[in-house]
């Protein structure tokens, strides 16, 4: 005879059973449609996508997701392709070079779709050398920039920059320079100094004559941060250019330069630590200035992600960037997986930033080149390429779990952290929920997930980080 409690005694022993067999990586789902990719501390898992299956509870951490409450449209994900990355990947073998771009900035199913980029103006400190596009001899000027010449670039970084936009011609390149020209500096050297105020104008000519060329060769210039990293005038080639300093050059200089020549390239201010939040707002306060201005850049060797909020709630019609993050060689990849991703890829965008960026594409396994005088030593690129052999490092995953999957034109929308499960939630340009899920406890977490009527529940290992895509 049929009997209900032996049919709920079964299922008392099954669902459970069934439930762990689906590995504390994996997770159950309601909807056919969904999908997670995890990375775990341990590398067990890197970017694996899991299988799902249903098993929501009360018991369980509960994440609530509202697509009807919007916030900033997102820009993209990536790196910066320094000179030194694009010398590494030019030097590879043509075929093995095609398959390597194709990985990074396609959209197919084993690739991570960067669509983001930072590249220096003139030299970075991880350039083999030390160079802008109008250097003199000691003495010389050039203030109607007759000399410029792309020079050194068009050697390595072009050509590359050329093959990924045949990749993805859509991508948005944000250019940075780390110094003037010597001639226009107080110092006359690569390293330090300020930009002389009776040269504004020429350096203001040089930059629009950068976007111009570039253009020329087919690099569109969508964004430029004034300075890389205006308070530290330690790297060569860098720059020590105050608040009040930047806010004069585009003011008098650079705004009205873009403007006469019709340039529409993004002027955003700062492009450095979170620590001095009150740089960005002393330039957006003079109205003069701000109306040329898009937005603020970030980096977070100094202070804390959430101050970035307070520069938003000063100027909420203004954009915020974040622009640069190294990981140190050799690279704790449970260490940086766990501070990348809590800070980064879920604490920017929570404090309005339309992008993510992590320092540095590529170097090789001594982590070079860099300059001398200042150049970083121990800068990790998101993949190490020795010949036509290429390591995946801790970057490559970390950016890799948004960029993949949170497209450029997503919209963060309202979820809360659940204690100790961070998050961030996103609608995609094609109606789907992608979230990014991290398990920062040291306990297995198990998430029932619902935005609207998708609803979906997930395990994470601890340390364990999840995009989860509706």
């Amino acid at each position: 005879m049929f009997s209900f409690k032996k049919l709920a005694a079964f299922f008392s022993i099954i669902l459970p059973a069934a439930i762990l067999l689906t590995g504390c990586g994996a997770a159950s789902v309601s909807s056919s449609d969904a999908k997670l990719w995890v990375t775990t501390p341990d590398k067990s898992m890197l970017l694996q996508e899991q299988s799902l299956t249903s098993s929501p509870s009360a018991n369980n951490v509960q994440l609530i997701i509202n697509a009807n409450t919007t916030y900033q449209e997102m820009d993209g994900f990536g790196y910066t392709l320094t000179g030194g990355s694009a010398l590494h990947i030019a030097k590879m073998s043509a075929s093995v070079r095609a398959r390597l771009l194709q990985e990074l900035f396609g959209t197919g199913t084993n690739d991570i779709g960067i669509s983001y980029l930072r590249i220096s103006v003139g030299a970075s400190d991880l350039d083999e050398k030390v160079f802008s596009y109008n250097d003199l001899p000691a003495g010389e000027t050039d203030e109607a920039m007759a000399k410029f010449d792309l020079g050194y670039d068009k050697k390595y970084l072009i050509p590359v920059l050329q093959e990924i936009l045949k990749i993805n011609p859509a991508i948005k390149i944000l250019g940075s320079p780390w110094s003037p020209p010597v001639w226009m500096k107080t110092n006359g050297d690569t390293r330090g100094g300020s930009l002389k105020t009776e040269y504004y104008q020429a350096y203001a000519k040089y930059l629009v004559t950068y976007i111009q060329q570039m253009k020329k060769n087919g690099v569109i210039i969508d964004a430029l941060t004034i300075q890389n990293e205006p308070l530290h005038p330690g790297n060569n080639p860098s720059l020590l250019m105050p608040a009040e300093d930047q806010k004069a050059f585009v003011r008098d200089a650079l705004g009205p330069a873009f403007s006469k020549n019709s340039i529409q390239t993004k002027i955003i201010i700062y492009d450095h630590n979170a620590d001095r939040p009150d740089y960005p707002i002393s330039i957006l306060n003079d109205k003069e200035a701000a109306k040329y201005i898009d937005g603020s850049a970030f980096h977070l060797y100094g202070g804390k992600i959430e101050a970035l909020t307070s520069v938003h709630n000063a100027h909420p019609t203004k954009n915020l960037y974040f622009t640069e993050e190294w990981v140190g060689a050799p690279g704790n990849f449970a260490k940086e997986l766990d501070w990348h991703v809590t800070n980064l890829i879920i604490g920017a965008p929570r404090n309005w930033c339309k992008n993510v960026l992590e320092w540095n594409l590529a170097a090789d396994e001594n982590q070079d080149p860099h300059t001398d005088r200042g150049g970083c030593d121990r800068c990790l690129g998101a993949i190490t390429i020795t010949g036509d052999t290429v390591t995946r490092e801790p970057a490559y995953y970390i950016i890799a779990h948004a960029s993949k999957f949170v497209r450029p034109g997503s919209v963060r929308i309202a979820s809360e952290n659940a204690g100790e499960v961070l998050n961030v939630a996103y609608k995609t340009p094609e109606g789907k929920i992608a979230a990014i899920i991290q398990n920062t406890s040291k306990e297995v977490k198990t998430i029932d997930v619902s935005a609207g009527n998708k609803k979906t529940t997930l395990t994470l290992k601890p340390g364990a980080v999840g995009t989860l895509v509706l």
